[in-house]
């Protein structure tokens, strides 16, 4: 109630009620005006940055795959059947990785397409990231460069060689992220758990490895798969004579590696090839990061067929590839004809 004498008007409350909200306006404009220059910002990303967070996904999904290896808690079984008939297996190893990897990029970078081998997407709010871009990347990645967050696709591979995982042969091990651009395999992030022996490349741009100084393709040394050997080597062979060497593996990350100078304790001088052959299907988790990482180091990926294979859409390359670097890709395809 009015004090005695004094009448409220009902213009003089409504102008009363309308500076109150200027006010506030006055005082909030600067806290939305920000957050909407944030959802502004976050319509690009940086690759640079996108690159270092990579790096540290894949070295914290790998200590992960490292502990569980370790302690002997696999807990492995099948979780299907390849298009060739062969058990996929499933560890804990997969799964430990996948949700810290999966989760340290969706929680930094929300707005661009993740896809992983595994498919467990729940939350982890405790996968975090200093923001922190080493040194090693500062030094050849001089200025970060922003490109449409729609247009990123990051693929996952939080444990490649499941198989020589359960079998323990580590060597094989490794844990691998790759950012797409339209498409386009643009940065590429293998580590290797067990040795902590991280590579990585981005496109135009610059890497942490480098080419061999030699190949030779007449003949080459050929990496293939050592779950199929038997029908690649047949396949080399009638391409490149019964003298080739072939040297068999597991991992797709481990065989784009064998293309590479490594530092002198991760080079198995046995395991260094000059071409790497797959002639069946192959998942894109599985060779994203090394077709991203041969692209920074002016090598290429391709399938058999010569055709650049697209990063987006089906997880799945029917087409089987051919991997190399610092050789004449074109003359390995004029010598190779698909099944």
């Amino acid at each position: 109630m009015a004090p005695m004498g004094v009448r409220l008007s009902p213009l003089g409350v409504a102008v009363f009620c309308l500076l109150g909200v200027g006010v506030i306006y006055h005082l909030y404009s600067g806290v939305i005006s920000n957050r909407f220059a944030f959802v502004r910002l976050r319509r690009t990303v940086d690759l640079r940055e996108l690159l270092a967070l990579s790096v540290e996904a894949a070295v914290q999904g790998g200590r992960e795959v490292k502990s569980v290896r370790l302690g002997n808690v696999l807990e492995e079984k099948s979780k299907g059947k390849t298009k060739e008939g062969r058990d996929e297996f499933l560890t804990m190893g997969d799964l430990q990785s996948h949700k810290k990897m999966f989760n340290l990029i969706r929680n930094y970078f929300p707005e661009v397409t993740v896809i992983s081998e595994e498919h467990d997407n729940s939350q982890d709010k405790t996968a975090v990231w200093s923001r922190d871009i080493p040194d090693e990347i500062v030094e050849k990645v001089k200025e970060g460069r922003e490109v449409p967050a729609k247009s990123v696709t990051v693929w996952i591979d939080p444990l490649d060689a499941t198989q020589e995982y359960t079998e323990n042969l580590v060597q094989y091990v490794t844990t691998m992220v790759c950012v797409a651009v339209d498409g386009k395999p643009v940065i590429g992030v293998i580590h290797k758990p067990f040795t902590g022996f991280t590579a990585w490349g981005i496109v135009y741009e610059g890497s942490n490895v480098r080419p061999r100084l030699s190949y030779s393709i007449n003949p080459p040394k050929v990496i293939v798969s050592r779950s199929h050997s038997g029908a690649v080597r047949s396949y080399v062979e009638e391409a490149f004579g019964s003298n080739t060497s072939i040297i068999e593996a597991g991992g797709a990350g481990y065989k784009v590696l064998s293309l590479l100078e490594l530092p002198p304790d991760e080079s198995d001088p046995a395991a260094q090839a000059d071409v790497y052959i797959h002639i069946t299907a192959i998942k894109k988790w599985d060779i994203c990061a090394g077709a991203a990482l041969l692209a920074a180091l002016g090598g290429q990926m391709t399938t058999l067929k010569g055709d650049l294979i697209d990063y987006r859409g089906t997880p799945r390359n029917d087409e089987g590839l051919v991997a190399s670097v610092g050789v004449d890709h074109r003359a390995l395809l004029d010598r190779l004809r698909p099944n």
